[in-house]
């Protein structure tokens, strides 16, 4: 219980803080720069998503927390999600589904798994 709380109950917590912010009808802020902000907005949130996937996979022992494997079914998990949350928004008044998107969440999705992917070559190097 103690691992689960750790490890996948950020996941769970982010994973619903995605959630609720997409059935915000209207996102909108009156700055000039605001289709930028929900932008960067959409990257960061998905590559701390990535990240807190990441972190409990690979804390979650078996054969999938072996290192790459790990940062593959963190990409793969947080892709669907970010397909999901389209979906999600395409029932939320003032929202629509945008697989643009969904390509922006992958920018997010792509930089962790890149940061994941060279810190876990690193660590096999040294070890080498």
């Amino acid at each position: 219980m103690k691992k689960f709380l750790k490890f996948w109950f950020p996941v769970i917590m982010w994973m619903g803080a995605i959630f609720t912010l997409s059935s915000i009808p209207d996102l909108k802020s009156d700055l000039k720069e605001d289709f930028i902000l929900r932008k960067i907005a959409h990257i960061l949130e998905f590559a701390i998503l990535t990240f807190l996937l990441f972190r409990a996979i690979s804390a979650q022992g078996g054969p999938a927390s072996g290192g790459n494997k790990a940062i593959i079914y963190s990409l793969i998990i947080a892709l669907f999600y970010a397909f999901s949350d389209e979906f999600h928004q395409s029932f939320v008044g003032g929202r629509q589904c945008s697989f643009r998107d969904v390509g922006i969440d992958s920018i997010g999705i792509l930089i962790t798994f890149a940061l994941c992917y060279i810190k876990n070559r690193k660590r096999s190097l040294k070890l080498n």
